[in-house]
């Protein structure tokens, strides 16, 4: 019959996961969970499945695979949630949070509300990154202000942007009307662009005239989602380097807003909302 696996749907801005704490559960294809947990109509639904685990050079372990099974380095709206998790479930009485990921250690600065519980964190995202020969096929790994072409219904369209490593990768394209932009059709055909070996993460952006940066995503192995933490942080630092916007901007996504920092240490830091949906049951299938 398979095992039953204790859950817990959570959402930062809007980018929801299933969250499963492996210590109390076994799943024995993570893959294979996440595809068929994800299915809105069928399973739970989410945008992926991210279990917490011990660690032994953190506080926690996170992994994250997305809805098509493929597993991503790094979540920053879910390892906000991984906060919230740990700090709900008793793991922890901790207010700064250190969780092993793929993209490495990240340290999260936990926020409650009146009540003790937690809302949102600040998590340090690590350095950030414009070269990686490995995520991006040009001749130093670095693309600013790049153009890919693609072809659309028979016509070629051209895309400027630029490449930014946030552990994982990411494309950020300067629009003037993202309302104008059919995510659908442009995001699967940039995401898989040649020059991104390992596939790549899309974001399109417009400068608004309150200073806020609107951003919808593409992401790698999960499709449109309403939010994207790192890709919101890579937005803002592309748009420190490309549109002359400060070292600090408020990202709007369609799920929510999130605040990055760029520091002077060359980290990242971002802050944002955590939210515990509801928690139930599932089995998994053998």
């Amino acid at each position: 019959m398979g095992d039953i696996i204790h859950f817990t749907k959570m959402h930062g801005c809007g980018n929801n996961y299933i969250y499963v704490y492996l210590p109390e559960n076994t799943i024995r294809d993570f893959s294979k969970a996440s595809i068929e947990w994800s299915k809105p109509d069928f399973g739970i639904g989410s945008d992926g499945l991210i279990t917490i685990d011990k660690s032994d050079v953190a506080d926690f372990k996170m992994r994250i695979f997305n809805n098509d099974g493929s597993e991503a380095m790094m979540c920053g709206n879910g390892i906000r949630c991984c906060g919230k998790f740990v700090r709900d479930h008793h793991l922890t009485d901790k207010k700064k949070v250190t969780f092993e990921t793929l993209a490495g250690i990240k340290v999260l600065e936990l926020f409650e509300n009146e009540d003790g519980e937690v809302t949102s964190s600040r998590v340090d995202m690590g350095e950030v990154r414009l070269n990686n020969e490995v995520q991006c096929a040009t001749p130093d790994g670095s693309m600013r202000m790049g153009t890919l072409v693609e072809s659309i219904d028979g016509k070629e369209y051209r895309f400027k942007g630029t490449y930014v490593c946030m552990g994982n990768p990411h494309f950020v394209i300067f629009v003037e009307d993202i309302s104008k932009i059919e995510l659908a059709k442009v995001g699967p055909l940039l995401e898989c662009n040649p020059v991104f070996p390992e596939r790549c993460n899309i974001e399109f952006a417009q400068l608004l005239d309150n200073g806020t940066i609107r951003m919808r995503v593409w992401e790698r192995g999960s499709g449109i989602t309403l939010a994207c933490g790192t890709g919101g942080c890579a937005t803002s630092v592309a748009a420190t380097l490309t549109q002359g916007m400060p070292k600090t901007n408020t990202i709007l996504m369609d799920g929510g807003s999130i605040k990055v920092d760029w520091e002077e240490d060359n980290h990242i830091y971002m802050t944002g909302p955590a939210v515990s949906v509801f928690e139930g049951e599932i089995r998994a299938k053998t």
